[in-house]
């Protein structure tokens, strides 16, 4: 009895520490423990599947590396661009470069360790490798046998090593080791390897580039040692192989590498440091972090990949979230990437060695257009210093460059995607706490490129075709067909509003008061991409018409979107001015209209650029389920989230919604796991959705801290909606947090529902901060624009107008030719409900005018305000 007594009194014990049983007279519910060793909960094989056909390839890597490291040391498989598929099972070896983006990139210094013997084309080897349990990676580690020769390949990294241990079957085959400098994943304009004279060390470099047909270049140098000599060593140049030689190049035609061997069943230890800068660099960058044995590195490794996990520190119930949600913070922290050597020196956008002072960090890689929406916000609040030096790498660039890259690769502006998101991304990185950069000389070069386009090296130009878009307010758009010259026009000039919103917003944080009300009405170019008569945001040519077309009006299913936009549809950019939700909700009709239509929107979640649906694997639709927190309805905003993050990631290969970016699907997702979101660029406004943990807490500068809690979010029974939320101990119903919570911390506390609590955040005054200072009043559109008219006859237009802004609720729509003799009846009438105006209007030609094109310029009065349409009449005989 009195043992039966012990026991109970121990289980009650242990069930108090873990937290299954609280003290006597409290709730006995299971309260989750905070996670102390977030590396357990990572799994870098999650994302590394197919997205499928429709969303694409999601890209991410599995091997090794440290935070924003140098060196990313991780296979390839065969076929695969961004180097890693796993469902690909043949592998060319091991590459110390990789990024999770859409085009070739990377995958420099290839190396296979295999004991197939030395044929007549030794750079075409594959070999089988296995996506099974002798497969696996973690933070800082990566491991797997290749079956067929029964080789085993364990990896880790420093931020500018990868170390590599094979073990080779005692099964008297030789241990081979192959470098191939040559097979870079982007191909290769030159490469050379040089085997050392002591048999112990290799050393060489690879050009590549061409990013997504751009015409970038880099190159990146090797120093290579082994931890034991080999005993044979031969070369090749992709024509022939040469035993017991020990250098060979090549350029484009060209396959240049080398071998070793060692004695079978050897144990195999290969450092291999980078430089961009020379192979002297790489030498001294392997001195200075090569010195660890394997397991050592390992464990720095993971030392270094815990603290910086721990930033964030989550409690829930179902390790399948605690898994997806560290993994995504893996991700988000791994690019960009540390581009200098060991003594400070880089290799600068002019292509010349400069040197950091002394604790800086040169950082390479910027997916801007990708990563500010997340990605940046994330930055600046988890690693402000390392943020900053982000920042001033982006400031460095344009001082060697003369301009800000727009999607940086290495050394070069890849110009890849639309907009000028460079722009943007440096704001968020302050807005969120990144503020040890050169601020004044950032802001220079954001207005340069906002005012002058930003001429850099060799033909680059920051905003390609800016003297037309500051004349119309819009860039007109050029071209229309997916199979020649065309360019996304409303799509650039949707990014450019977001832009030149962010410049606003930094110029007035840095008491630039005059530069900011230059931008803020720039900011609202969005509205003359507005037709009222079919209610989306579309290109518009250089006189001003909406192109109605093929491919115009529907997605044509050879493009991959639609024409006018960047990757995209009208249905998904429609939602695409995020600094200005209610001025759009206005231009849609109102809280109903815009309802509807988001509604309809969301349906269906990733079926890709041609449908139009919620593309959720895409960056323009990441912020999309916020909105509902503008429009009185925020429990489908945390519906909507709930669903995307449970039908979309998971703690799988295909368990990400497409192309992680360098971390943007990746930063999405740990935004919205803890409730929150950077909904608007250039502000460190947070948006609120339901969290999917008990608890968490978010470090930030100075010992301070966001400590989120909402019992009942985690697990399978898990509450979705939100009922009520405290900030400091004070209830409130607004959908976004203040901006001074990322500097001063503080305690948000939810109280979560099985069913939607419709009241709470439904008022108007609860939803976001819109800015739309400086916008026009109305929107107004004729069809059709080109009318054909006799001399002395008249014709019938349609006229449609929509509100864009509170206002009168009157207009008068005037207009005559230059010499007064073609003219439109006078009408004058009220908007709709909806904001919304349609009209018939008699265009009459006095029979004096001559044959041949003449503008009709139709102006409407609102107020105040007005706004101009020309049309073009053509008088025949």
């Amino acid at each position: 009895m009195r043992s039966r007594q012990a026991m109970l009194v121990l289980l009650a014990s242990a069930l108090l520490v873990v937290g299954l049983v609280a003290a006597p007279n409290t709730s006995y519910e299971y309260r989750p423990a905070f996670v102390t060793h977030p590396v357990d909960y990572v799994d870098t094989l999650i994302g590394t599947g197919t997205g499928g056909r429709v969303v694409g390839e999601i890209n991410n890597f599995p091997g090794a590396s440290v935070p924003f490291g140098m060196v990313q040391y991780s296979p390839d498989t065969v076929g695969t661009y961004a180097g890693y598929d796993h469902g690909v099972d043949q592998a060319t070896g091991f590459s110390v470069t990789h990024a999770s983006v859409g085009c070739a990139a990377f995958g420099d210094i290839s190396m296979l360790p295999t004991t197939t013997e030395i044929g007549s084309r030794p750079w075409e080897v594959t070999e089988k490798i296995a996506h099974d349990r002798t497969e696996s990676g973690r933070p800082g580690y990566y491991t797997v046998r290749f079956p067929e020769t029964g080789v085993t390949a364990e990896l880790t990294a420093t931020t500018r090593t990868g170390v590599g241990r094979f073990h080779y079957p005692r099964n008297g085959e030789p241990a081979l080791f192959y470098v191939r400098p040559s097979a870079s994943l982007a191909g290769n304009s030159a490469a050379t390897i040089q085997i050392g004279d002591d048999n112990t060390t290799i050393t060489g470099m690879a050009a590549s580039g061409g990013f997504c047909g751009k015409n970038n270049t880099y190159t990146v140098y090797f120093a290579m040692k082994f931890n034991r000599p080999f005993t044979a060593y031969g070369t090749w140049d992709g024509y022939s192989v040469y035993p017991g030689t020990r250098g060979a190049y090549s350029s484009y035609i060209g396959d240049s590498g080398g071998y070793v061997q060692f004695p079978p069943g050897s144990l195999v230890e290969v450092q291999t440091a980078l430089s961009y800068v020379s192979i002297d660099g790489a030498r001294a960058n392997l001195a200075a972090e090569g010195k660890a044995g394997f397991d050592d590195v390992r464990a720095a490794s993971e030392r270094e990949w815990n603290t910086a996990l721990s930033q964030i520190r989550v409690a829930g119930r179902d390790r399948r979230d605690l898994t997806t949600f560290y993994t995504a913070l893996y991700h988000a922290l791994l690019h960009p990437n540390t581009f200098n050597d060991v003594d400070g020196r880089y290799l600068g956008f002019d292509n010349a060695i400069h040197t950091l002072p002394d604790g800086h960090t040169q950082y390479a890689n910027f997916s801007d257009w990708d990563t500010y929406r997340g990605l940046a916000a994330l930055h600046g609040l988890l690693v402000p210093q390392r943020a900053s030096d982000m920042a001033q790498s982006l400031v460095n660039d344009a001082e060697h460059a003369g301009a800000f890259p727009r999607w940086a690769l290495a050394n070069a502006a890849t110009a890849q995607m639309t907009g000028d998101s460079v722009v943007p991304l440096i704001v968020n990185l302050y807005a969120f706490g990144a503020r040890e950069f050169d601020t004044t000389r950032a802001l220079h070069y954001m207005v340069s490129g906002a005012t002058t386009g930003g001429v850099g090296r060799d033909g680059y130009v920051e905003r390609p075709g800016l003297g037309s878009y500051l004349e119309r307010g819009y860039l007109p758009q050029a071209g229309g067909s997916c199979r020649g010259p065309s360019i996304p026009s409303a799509s650039i000039t949707l990014e450019w509003s977001v832009d030149d919103f962010a410049i606003a917003r930094f110029a007035d944080a840095l008491g630039q008061s005059d530069t900011a009300a230059q931008f803020q009405p720039r900011a609202q170019y969005w509205q003359n991409l507005f037709n009222p008569t079919t209610g989306y945001l579309s290109p518009r040519d250089a006189a001003g018409f909406f192109p109605d077309g093929p491919g115009f009006v529907e997605p044509d299913p050879r493009c991959f979107g639609q024409l006018g936009y960047d990757e995209g549809n009208a249905e998904q950019y429609l939602w695409y001015v995020p600094h200005n939700v209610a001025g759009l909700v206005t231009a849609l009709g109102g809280r109903g209209a815009a309802i509807d239509r988001l509604d309809r929107f969301t349906k269906k979640l990733n079926v890709g650029p041609n449908q139009p649906y919620l593309w959720a694997g895409n960056e323009v639709g990441l912020g999309v389920p916020w909105l509902y927190n503008y429009l009185g309805q925020p429990w489908k905003t945390q519906r909507l989230v709930d669903r995307i993050r449970s039908e979309l990631f998971g703690p799988t290969p295909n368990g990400v919604p497409g192309n992680d970016d360098l971390g943007a699907m990746a930063s999405w997702y740990v935004w919205s796991a803890l409730g929150l979101y950077p909904a608007i660029p250039g502000t460190a406004i947070l948006t609120v959705n339901t969290p999917l943990f008990e608890a968490a807490e978010i470090a930030l500068a100075r010992g301070k801290s966001i400590r989120i809690s909402a019992p009942g979010a985690s697990g399978w029974h898990r509450l979705r909606y939100i009922d009520g939320l405290t900030v400091d101990g004070r209830p409130t119903e607004q959908t976004s947090l203040p901006e001074s919570v990322i500097r001063t911390g503080g305690q948000l506390v939810f109280t979560l529902s099985r069913k939607p609590n419709m009241q709470w955040g439904s008022a108007e005054s609860a939803a976001p901060p819109s800015f739309g200072a400086g916008g026009q009043a109305v929107a107004v559109n004729v069809t059709p624009a080109v009318a054909e008219i006799t001399p002395g006859g008249s014709a019938t237009v349609t006229f449609d107008a929509q509100r864009l802004s509170a206002g009168p609720d009157d207009y008068m729509i005037t207009g005559t030719s230059a010499d007064g003799r073609i003219a439109v009846m006078p009408v004058s009438g009220r908007f709709d409900a909806d904001g919304a105006a349609h009209r018939r209007l008699e265009v009459t030609v006095a029979p004096s005018v001559p044959t041949g094109s003449h503008r009709l310029a139709l102006t409407t009065t609102v107020g105040q305000s007005t706004r101009t349409f020309t049309m073009l009449i053509t008088v025949g005989g």
